[in-house]
């Protein structure tokens, strides 16, 4: 089954935790801190590759994670980094976060690898927090957690002209015609079950490239049928070849054929409808008599005034095809528009990470609680704590970061000592 959308799970590597260690050699008094930084982890990257066209591989596995870091070791080894996830996609896929729907990344046009979520910075070992006050720390930076997110995959064909009608009109017979492509054919509905690109090659002229676009229906709009699958494909193609069973063998109108699938395209997304069209009214090779002349005459009188060109063709006998084909190329030279790209509206690196590290202990011999870290010291360094103002500042950080609640875990009580280098005061909650 042809899959062009899939959810699923991806998350960057962690980064390694920094190391807590002090060099003890013989003959060596006090060799200091020597703890190693943790590694980076590893990148989530998508990257295009031409020879996929489904997104069926993410039916079957929804989960991707690269590689951790690795944590630091004494004697100031740092971490090997974790490896880089490369996730292969077809060209043309739009990556867009579950809960928002907002886009990511388009991989279309130029964009052909990308870096969705960075990998955590690697912790620092404590051989780079001593200081003239703290020249034994006892405390690392942990690795930065790695980013995860669940993220849509929708893919959206990547072609210039989009060949669209009901089933079993001959859209696949005049692309394989017209194209390199070779598309199933038979005379039954739904035989088209996946978009198929060709390349349309001119004499004189610039190729462009063409989508066979499965069959709509009535209702495709509301995901009637394979509806929404099929109709995100022409969502970038800049003209369609409206397709019709001009001689109706299966009984059907061809006018109200096109005002049907007008209106799908119009509910579905309204600047559709608005594009560009020629009618190709195909079949005309069955005709007897002046039926040809009397159905291609209703058909112009009913479009042609709304600006939209009727074409009669046969897409088994060839005639009428080369003349739509040069129409449509002066279309796409006149037209000369960008390529349909989806804008960036979601930004991974906006998402926020915990700061540098602390450590929250009990000194059995003093008896006090003692809370060191390079935050600590900076806070304390910066902060005014005989003005009132700046207590209280320093009171909101000491919740904010979580040290309170620590201190609590571990059984503090009022009227207990808390030590952060020179500075002491008993707790109150």
């Amino acid at each position: 089954m042809f899959a062009d959308r899939a959810e699923i799970y991806i998350r960057s590597g962690k980064g390694g935790d920094g190391h807590v260690s002090f060099r003890r050699e013989l003959y060596v008094a006090a060799g200091g801190p020597d703890g190693g930084d943790g590694g980076r982890g590893g990148d989530l990257i998508f990257e295009v590759d031409k020879g996929l066209n489904t997104l069926n591989d993410f039916r079957h596995i929804r989960k991707y994670c690269a590689g951790d870091g690795q944590p630091g070791g004494k004697r100031r080894c740092h971490g090997a980094s974790g490896s880089d996830l490369v996730v292969k996609v077809p060209e043309g896929t739009v990556v867009r976060e579950k809960e928002t729907g907002q886009v990511i990344v388009d991989m279309s046009h130029g964009c052909t690898r990308e870096v969705i979520l960075r990998g955590g910075r690697g912790g620092k070992g404590n051989m780079n927090y001593a200081t003239p006050t703290m020249q034994v720390p006892k405390y690392a930076q942990p690795g930065k957690p790695g980013r995860e997110l669940n993220v849509i995959l929708e893919l959206k064909t990547i072609a210039d002209v989009g060949l669209i009608g009901f089933p079993n009109v001959g859209k696949s017979t005049f692309l394989s015609r017209v194209s390199n492509a070779k598309p199933k054919i038979a005379n039954y509905h739904f035989t088209t079950l996946q978009p198929i690109l060709g390349v349309v090659d001119l004499e004189g002229a610039d190729g462009f490239v063409i989508a066979d676009i499965p069959g709509l229906i009535e209702g495709a709009s509301d995901g009637i049928g394979l509806g929404h699958e099929f109709l995100r494909h022409i969502e970038r193609t800049k003209i369609f070849i409206h397709m019709v069973d001009a001689a109706s063998t299966e009984g059907r109108d061809p006018i109200n054929d096109i005002h049907v699938i007008n209106d799908e395209l119009r509910k579905y997304n309204e600047e559709l409808a608005e594009r560009p069209q020629v009618i190709a009214a195909n079949k005309t090779d069955v005709f007897y008599g002046t039926e040809e002349e009397t159905v291609i005459t209703l058909l112009k009188e009913e479009f042609e005034p709304l600006g939209i060109p009727v074409f009669p063709i046969s897409a088994v006998s060839g005639k009428g095809v080369k003349e739509l084909l040069y129409y449509v190329r002066k279309q796409l030279d006149e037209l000369n528009e960008e390529p349909t790209v989806y804008e960036r509206e979601y930004i991974v690196d906006n998402m926020t990470f915990p700061d540098e590290p602390y450590t929250v202990s009990f000194d059995e011999k003093k008896q006090v609680y003692v809370v060191e870290g390079p935050r600590i010291e900076r806070m304390l360094g910066y902060t005014n704590l005989d003005s009132e103002k700046g207590f209280q500042f320093f009171q909101k950080f000491l919740h904010t970061s979580g040290i309170v609640e620590e201190l609590k875990a571990m059984g503090i009580k009022e009227g207990d000592t808390v030590q952060m280098y020179e500075l002491q005061f008993d707790y109150y909650d």
